[in-house]
This record gives C-alpha cells, sequence and structure tokens, in this order.
C-alpha cells in the first residue's frame, strides 16, 4: 500500500512537471538518473504556470498535501507572488464533491427521512470546499425558530487516504532516522506522530464543536475575536452545523480598506488573540490560515476577528508557557546570555553545552531583525538560520510545539498582508511582560492559594490528629538536643501551616479581624521554626 502511494505521489509530481522547480543544471547526478529512468512519466502541463501546477498537484494529492500547500501560502517572502496567490486558492476553493451526495451524508447522520425535517432551506451548491470537509448553507428549524447556519460535512472516504499518507510518512521518518543519524535530535518520528494525531482529530465533528464551544467561551464579550454559534443537539461526528456569519476574509484587503477598518488595530488585536489565546489559556486555534479569519462588518473603526473551523487547537503546559514567556521577553530585551542559559536550563540543548558560544550564535541570527518594521523583516530566512544554529549546537525538535510554530508563521503572514508597518515586538512585548509577572508575582500566590483552599478545608480536620501522633512518635526516640530542636521546628511548621489555613478561610469568610490575627500567628511561627533550624 505503502509502495503504491508512494508511486502515485511521484507520478503527480512528476505529471505536473514539479521538478521543474530545481534547475537542471542544480540537479544532483543520482536525481537526474532517477528522472530519467521515468521516462514514461511526461509533464502533461506545460501551458499552465509552475504557481497552478503546483497547487493542482497538492490538491490532486489530498488533505495532507493540500494543508502544507496552506501553511506556504502565507509565506510570501519565501515564495515568487504569483506562486503564492495560486496556493492561497487551496484555502476554501478545493473541488467540491457532489451535494447531493452531501445532502444524503447530513440525513444519514441525523437520521433523517429528509432533510426538510430540521432544515426548511438547504443549498446542495457548497458555499466552500476545503481539504477534508465542504460547507453548504441551510435554515435550521429549532424550537419552532428559524436560524441561518451553514453545515460542514466531511468528505466521503477522505480517512483512509489520509491514513495512507500518514502511514507513508511514519515510514519515511523511520528510514530517515535509520540512515541519516544527525536527523535523530529533529525527531522525525515523534513530529509524524503528533501531526498524525493532529489530522486525525480533525475529522471528528463533534471535537470540533467542542473546540469551538471553549474558544467561544474563552474571548466571550471580547472586542478582539468573536467564534460563532455551535448547535451540537444538530451535530454528529461527520456533520456540524454552526451559526452562519457575515464577514470580510482576512486576506481581502481591498474589501477592508474600502469599509475604512481600522488595519493598524487589526494587526495589533491579531498579535493580541495569539498571545492571549497561548499565554492566559493555554488552548489556541492552530490552523489560522487565511480562509479560516474574517473580519466583522460591524464597526470597522473598532475591528472584531471572527473564527472558524476549531478542528485543529494546540494546548502547552504550565512549563512550556512559563519558558516560552521567558524566551520571548529575553529576546525582546535582547539578552541572548538568558535566551542560551534557558535552552540549556530546559534540556532543549546538551547540558555540556558552551553558553558563551551558544550566546554569540544567537545574537548572530537575532540581532538584525529588531527594531525593523514588520515589512523589512524575513522571519522564514530567520527560522531558517535559526535552524543551522541548532544543528550546530545539537538542539532538539520539540514535537508538543510544532503547532504553535506553525501558528506563529500564520500570525506572521497576517500581519504581513493587512499592516506590514506592524512592530511585533513593541506589540507583545507589554502583553508578555504582565504574564510573568502575574505568574511569579505575591498575586499570584495568593491565587494559587485560593485554587488550593478546597483541598485544605477537606485535610484540616486531620491536622490535629497529624500533630498529637508525630508528638507521641518523637517521645519515643532519643532525648538528644538535636532531635529536640528537630521535632520542635517541625511542631512550629506544622502549626503555622495550620494557623496560615485559618488565616484564608475566615479572609474568606470576611472576618478580617480574625484573619489579620490568624496570619500574624503564623508568621510568628514560621520564624520560630527557622531560628529552631538554623
Amino acid at each position: 500500500m505503502a509502495i503504491a502511494r508512494l508511486y502515485q505521489i511521484t507520478h503527480t509530481l512528476l505529471s505536473y512537471g514539479l521538478d521543474d522547480f530545481i534547475p537542471e543544471n542544480k540537479r544532483p547526478w543520482f536525481a537526474r538518473i532517477a528522472r530519467g529512468s521515468l521516462f514514461w512519466i511526461r509533464n502533461k502541463h506545460q501551458d499552465k504556470s509552475i504557481g497552478e501546477r503546483l497547487r493542482l498537484a497538492l490538491q490532486t494529492l489530498g488533505p495532507v498535501w493540500v494543508k502544507f500547500g496552506q501553511m506556504l501560502s502565507t509565506r510570501r517572502d519565501l515564495l515568487p507572488l504569483d506562486v503564492a496567490e495560486e496556493l492561497a486558492l487551496l484555502q476554501d476553493k478545493v473541488a467540491p464533491f457532489d451535494g447531493a451526495q452531501a445532502q444524503r451524508l447530513i440525513e444519514q447522520a441525523l437520521q433523517l427521512g429528509d432533510i426538510s425535517e430540521q432544515f426548511s432551506q438547504f443549498e446542495q451548491i457548497p458555499l466552500a470546499s476545503a481539504s477534508i470537509a465542504q460547507v453548504h448553507t441551510a435554515t435550521l428549524l429549532d424550537n419552532e425558530q428559524e436560524k441561518e447556519v451553514v453545515i460542514k460535512v466531511i468528505r466521503p472516504g477522505i480517512e483512509q487516504q489520509i491514513q495512507a499518507d500518514l502511514a507513508l510518512m511514519a515510514q519515511f521518518a523511520r528510514l530517515l532516522v535509520k540512515l541519516f543519524k544527525p536527523s535523530r535530535r529533529l525527531r522525525p518520528v515523534e513530529v509524524v506522530k503528533e501531526y498524525k494525531k493532529t489530522l486525525l482529530d480533525e475529522l471528528d465533528l463533534m471535537r470540533e464543536a467542542a473546540n469551538a464551544i471553549q474558544l467561544k467561551r474563552n474571548f466571550t464579550d471580547s472586542e478582539s475575536l468573536y467564534i460563532p454559534e455551535v448547535y451540537s443537539d444538530h451535530s454528529r461526528t461527520n456533520v456540524l452545523v454552526m451559526e452562519r456569519i457575515y464577514g470580510i476574509p482576512v486576506s481581502d484587503t481591498e474589501a477592508l480598506l474600502k469599509q475604512g477598518t481600522n488595519m493598524k488595530l487589526l494587526a495589533e488585536r491579531g498579535v493580541e488573540v495569539f498571545f492571549t489565546q497561548v499565554f492566559r489559556d493555554s488552548f489556541f486555534h492552530a490552523d489560522m490560515h487565511p480562509g479560516n479569519i474574517f473580519v466583522s462588518r460591524n464597526n470597522p473603526h473598532n475591528p472584531q476577528y471572527i473564527g472558524i473551523d476549531c478542528g485543529i487547537v494546540g494546548t502547552l503546559n504550565k512549563d512550556d508557557k512559563r519558558y516560552l514567556a521567558e524566551n520571548f521577553i529575553a529576546f525582546f530585551n535582547r539578552d541572548y546570555r538568558q535566551v542560551a542559559q534557558l535552552h540549556v536550563d530546559s534540556g532543549w540543548v546538551p547540558p555540556d553545552t558552551c553558553v558563551e558560544e551558544f550566546e554569540f550564535a544567537i545574537r548572530t541570527v537575532c540581532e538584525p531583525i529588531f527594531n525593523k518594521p514588520l515589512a523589512e523583516i524575513s522571519f522564514g530566512h530567520v527560522l531558517v538560520n535559526l535552524f543551522n544554529t541548532a544543528r550546530r549546537f545539537n538542539m532538539e525538535v520539540q514535537p508538543q510545539l510544532v503547532l504553535l510554530q506553525k501558528t506563529l508563521l500564520y500570525v506572521e503572514g497576517l500581519g504581513r498582508q493587512l499592516y506590514p508597518q506592524l512592530d511585533l515586538w513593541q506589540t507583545a512585548k507589554p502583553f508578555l511582560e504582565h504574564w510573568v509577572k502575574e505568574q511569579v508575582g505575591p498575586l499570584s500566590v495568593l491565587k494559587k492559594m485560593y485554587a488550593n483552599l478546597p483541598f485544605w478545608a477537606e485535610k484540616m480536620p486531620e491536622i490535629p490528629d497529624l500533630i498529637y501522633h508525630n508528638l507521641k512518635q518523637n517521645n519515643r526516640q532519643l532525648n538528644t538536643p538535636t532531635t529536640k530542636d528537630n521535632s520542635k521546628s517541625i511542631l512550629l511548621g506544622m502549626l503555622a501551616c495550620t494557623l496560615l489555613i485559618c488565616a484564608s478561610l475566615t479572609y474568606l469568610a470576611e472576618d478580617w479581624l480574625l484573619s489579620g490575627l490568624t496570619l500574624s500567628s503564623s508568621f510568628a511561627l514560621f520564624v520560630g521554626a527557622w531560628r529552631k533550624i538554623g
């Protein structure tokens, strides 16, 4: 199966003449021999531009390849303009499947004799068609009310095609690790595994519904981002019904300018939405290509994004967030020593790495990009240089951050299109500094104590028994001065913790006087325990 698919991929790429991307004088000898041995596969599309040929080839190969093309379409600094514009058509202009077949799939999923039982109107001609699903407009009959909706339907037979491509990618990754040992630091097997999970999750539209509901709750009453309502009672694994929105595609800058959109504020809010999702919520939309982002037509002077297609989301744990925020701030402050040290401390580079050399390498890559507007910065080229630096210092790829890296590329692509003069650093830096202060400041300590109060309230009745048993056990031990001092310090510490919990509980009960007295007593006991240890 994998060999057959490999031949199909090779046949498709060569039949669309994509080997023209590499000039003949730049091709290695073995590549020329391999191409000559496949003499029966000819370029059948010589009349088309190279960009159109690339788009059609990726579209023919299926969703795994289409998504790759979607990401490339935002990288206009890496591709010729005509190629990028062709690839942009992959965002929502993929050839649709039959609308009557889509209607039958909806009726089967919802167990309807006829679609009119739940939808007073259904348009068989799709509104948009993407790599994994297509969307139809309809009018939902919900509690005797009519609501304009869109219905997303998974393409029939698409899972088998995706599984075949992913199996081939996994085999190639294992072969690469086996034959080319330096590739191990890139962790290709883990990256493919992570990509497989992400792509297969996207096939479950009930998961997408849950993601959309979560994102909508995170941005309730937000002026920056709106997520359409999901009608989960009318949705299934392969069918999703959600509110229809009317917005301007974020890539249509001409229409945005025509309605007087504040492009600077719109670009800044894009950065704000990204960092809010990542650092405040640890839950971010990870498929933010222009086909999934719209701008509301309401109030163009105070523009609001509309996000759809929440099939792919990313999450970060507490350590990842803290590490990333500290790295960003260190970058913004040009503290390359701190960046190098953070990489060592996190284990991303070996512990025997020379921090001074790593610092100098990072400075060489990053220093040229500061104090420049986005239009003059190519993050694509910066990433290439960072990749070379990573190879030099044996840095390992972190698969859990692959989605975040991809999303960051999308954000840059959108920012470049909307407002090229955007100062990405000055927009993001205050947000990150505020977040870090919240994580390590006194307010953060109080929040963590408050979060743990239910646990300690449950355990507090057991504390007197624990103190009694501890004292009884200590009486059986040798009556030495050291033992006495240690026992007293432990006892004082336990009493101090108990009073601290009591102070928190009385504070929540708004008994300020008792809370203050208990807190003072707790502090005095902590000091006494510390002196006994000293």
